[in-house]
């Protein structure tokens, strides 16, 4: 029996991560080989014009799994009936800007997004917003969406958790595939914390951790850490263009766990709603480690948390409450 479609939203689809994002999911890298998708793309109107561009490219890929494409600047359009929204559209921060005007702008574009969602997409619709400050723009979009499950609203750390796996899968000069169960904790900024104590990696003589692999933990807490941290801006000096390719790709693997579910014993990092877990104050949207299963995430538990990871799960909770502050200081 052939699937029905499940439309997917993408929000700032002409853009560099919209560009590489749509066709992977066209091709059915988001959720599955045999998953046909309806698009539905929404970009401001000052990008109609290329969002058209990307729509006529679409159907030049002649993408068998995609039934269906709705391209607009809309943005009641664009959320009737999706499944799925991954929100990329947002406002940049430009140089010379304060934070304040950032969060204002961004405030007010995931405070008009919500209530379309919360009044027109479909029902238990699953969100991922990617667009930063991605943790809390995801809580602003919660705030402004009450009918739509906390539990289905995320935001995107994979593309650091999939950053630290590759970090370590060079170090070791083993495959990536071979490295699991590294923890991104907290705020998708430069505060995240890059955690491998709960780590393994495949060797010869099975799985082993890779904190005992590297043996050099001046490494794993000093230059690993940083390099995760800080790999957006490196990408950006070496491209002079913000990651896209990697994002979108973390973007589908984000969707595809949470849809199909993670593999046995492997767990991966998603931006939640917390509920206290680990001490992190509850009524944050914060990354933890996360196992998937039937279309729901659950926290993993009872990781043992050091003095060193302690500190830092608490600096990077400390930016996230004060940035959690400053939108609600927008909103006023």
């Amino acid at each position: 029996m052939a699937k029905d479609p499940v439309r997917v939203l993408v929000t700032g689809a002409a853009g560099q991560i919209g560009y590489a994002l749509v066709p992977m999911i066209a091709r059915g890298v988001m959720l599955g080989p045999d998953q046909p998708v309806i698009l539905h793309m929404l970009d401001i109107p000052p990008a109609a014009e290329a969002l058209n561009g990307v729509k006529m490219e679409l159907v030049d890929a002649a993408f068998p799994l995609l039934k269906g494409v709705v391209a607009t600047t809309d943005v009641v359009e664009a959320c009737t009936g999706v499944n799925i929204a991954v929100m990329v559209g947002g406002f940049p921060r430009k140089e010379g800007m304060e934070r304040k005007d950032v969060m204002s702008k961004n405030v007010s574009i995931y405070k008009s997004q919500a209530s379309a969602l919360e009044n027109h997409a479909a029902a238990n619709c699953k969100v991922l917003v990617v667009a930063n400050p991605a943790n809390t723009n995801a809580l602003i979009l919660k705030e402004f969406a009450p009918s739509i499950p906390a539990k289905n609203i995320t935001c995107l750390t994979r593309l650091d958790h999939n950053r630290a796996l590759g970090q370590i899968s060079e170090r070791l000069n083993i495959q990536v595939s071979d490295v699991k169960n590294v923890v991104i904790w907290g705020n998708h900024s430069s505060t995240q914390y890059p955690d491998v104590n709960h780590a393994t990696a495949k060797t010869q003589g099975g799985e082993t951790p890779v904190r005992q692999l590297v043996a050099d933990d001046d490494w794993l807490k000093g230059e690993f850490i940083t390099t995760v941290q800080q790999r957006g801006a490196a990408i950006i000096k070496a491209r002079k263009l913000s990651s896209a390719l990697s994002a979108a790709s973390a973007a589908c693997d984000h969707i595809r766990d949470w849809v199909l579910g993670t593999p046995e014993g492997t767990w991966v990092s998603m931006g939640v709603y917390s509920d206290g877990s680990y001490g992190v104050p509850a009524g944050l949207i914060y990354s933890f480690p996360v196992t998937c299963c039937d279309g729901e995430w659950t926290i993993v538990q009872g990781l043992p948390i050091d003095e060193f990871s302690r500190k830092k799960m608490d600096s990077t909770a400390q930016e996230l409450t004060e940035e959690k502050a400053l939108a609600y200081s927008c909103l006023s």
